[in-house]
């Protein structure tokens, strides 16, 4: 399935940028004691599992339907979204409570053209990642590769931050290293709350929107047998939902024909909706005074 591939792309090509960069900013940061670098390569740490998890969550994801998961293997995407999320979480306290030790303590960083190269390099591979994954996310609508393409837009602007730390330090201003650090922390927390959120929401059966419902019920009064919509409940299989409604037809029309007008709303639906994996409607019939 294209979906499975262009994911498995992604967490590949992610895995491999990261895994560079980690060794880079962590190499550099240290030898020349630069705090935001430093939280820039823990950053590029996180990104490296971020991308092993999306390899993982993808190839369980992409499992067919079997006799214990009739609905497939969907969840297991938001399954992997939230380990990330939580390594995020990780890595954004240890990084704040470093930059809070170095403000205090004042660490001075040893300005290097290296520090430069390697930031502008990073941002350089961080901006062609993120338009990669973000053409890819428009197409597919996955959350693992809507991660990535987080990680990657992240990176970019953090990166760039420490760049202009480092710049700041060639003019003896040690102080905006340890700002950025601090600022990189909490964009970490902020983001890894937001996609902790995100991903608890699909496990926890979040239902379809009101907006998406509305438009399905629109729709299906469209058939002049139907009375009535009631019961309109849906459920999260990962990325899609199964759909489970009541409507209510004139008690006089045969059997034949009530689950006939159930089976062309149910594929209606699932034809204008393309996160609506199956739907199940139950008929109530009535008696209609004439």
């Amino acid at each position: 399935m294209e979906r499975f591939k262009i994911t498995k792309r992604v967490g590949v090509l992610g895995f491999l940028a990261n895994a560079v960069l980690f060794l880079m900013k962590m190499i550099s940061g240290i030898i020349f004691q630069s705090q935001s670098m430093i939280a820039d390569g823990f950053n590029s740490i996180g990104d490296v599992f971020a991308s092993l998890m999306t390899f993982i969550g993808n190839k369980i994801a992409s499992s067919e339907s079997d006799d214990d998961h009739n609905f497939g293997h969907g969840k297991a995407e938001y399954i992997f979204s939230m380990f990330i999320s939580m390594s995020i979480l990780v890595i954004a306290v240890k990084l704040l409570y470093d930059s809070v030790l170095s403000l205090i303590d004042g660490n001075k960083v040893i300005f290097s053209t290296y520090l430069l190269i390697v930031s502008i390099l990073t941002i350089i591979i961080k901006l062609s990642l993120y338009l990669y994954t973000k053409k890819m996310y428009k197409k597919e609508n996955n959350i693992l590769i809507k991660s990535s393409m987080l990680d990657h837009r992240n990176d970019m602007f953090l990166t760039t931050g420490v760049l202009v730390s480092i710049i700041f330090s060639s003019f003896g201003i040690y102080f905006v290293d340890s700002i950025v650090g601090l600022l990189i922390s909490v964009w970490f927390l902020m983001s890894g709350v937001k996609l902790f959120k995100e991903s608890y929401n699909v496990l926890m059966d979040i239902s379809l929107p009101l907006e998406t419902k509305n438009k399905i019920v629109k729709m299906i009064f469209k058939h002049k047998d139907v009375i009535k919509v009631s019961d309109v409940n849906s459920v999260s299989i990962g990325y899609k939902f199964v759909i489970i409604l009541t409507i209510t037809v004139d008690g006089n029309l045969t059997t034949f024909k009530s689950h006939e007008i159930a089976s062309v709303v149910e594929q209606e639906i699932k034809d204008n909706f393309d996160n609506i994996k199956d739907v199940f409607i139950h008929i109530h019939p009535v008696e209609i005074k004439k």
